[in-house]
């Protein structure tokens, strides 16, 4: 496995374009499925799926999964799900046509790839949790709720830069 400290030099698409692209896909999105944008849900319909396969009994008796995965129902036939396929698979083939597909860790120089790992894993978990916490990950809230105006998708994503900025200061060791 390769470590980097620097992210593979190349060309990237004009920020501005990619976010009107981005608002042109969010709002055909809206207009055609009548949904946002969003993948926490994908995600954890994946995970109810494999849930499902290991402990069923624990699925049939709690109310949130039963509406997912009860019964007959499979957790993986819904649209949020092939969203996040899609997802995964777009942002892996934009990889291979820009040759950016390789096995890395990016970190700073002052820590070790061990802490850098942890420090991924735990984000994740924390991030997983608050996307739970939250009834939507931050695409979901700043994407989809940001664009209806949901004030709460506009609160949360005003405490998501506000925690980042503050603990910013004390990870700054991670990359610096």
């Amino acid at each position: 496995m390769i470590h980097s400290e620097r992210p593979i030099a190349g060309r990237y698409i004009n920020p501005y374009l990619a976010g009107g692209l981005l608002g042109v896909v969010l709002f055909l999105a809206f207009f055609v499925t009548g949904n946002g944008l969003g993948a926490s849900g994908g995600l954890n319909r994946i995970l109810v799926f494999f849930q499902d396969l290991v402990a069923p009994g624990h699925v049939d008796r709690t109310a949130y999964l039963l509406g997912m995965a009860g019964g007959d129902k499979n957790p993986l036939d819904h649209w949020i799900v092939f969203l996040t396929g899609g997802t995964v698979l777009g942002g892996f083939v934009s990889g291979l046509i820009f040759k950016r597909v390789r096995l890395e860790t990016v970190k700073g120089p002052h820590i070790s790839v061990r802490t850098r790992w942890l420090l991924a894993f735990a984000g994740g978990i924390l991030m997983g949790y608050g996307a739970r916490l939250a009834r939507g990950c931050t695409s979901g809230q700043a994407l989809s709720g940001g664009a209806v105006l949901s004030v709460g998708s506009w609160a949360f994503m005003l405490a998501v830069f506000a925690g980042g900025y503050m603990l910013a200061y004390f990870f700054r060791k991670a990359w610096n």
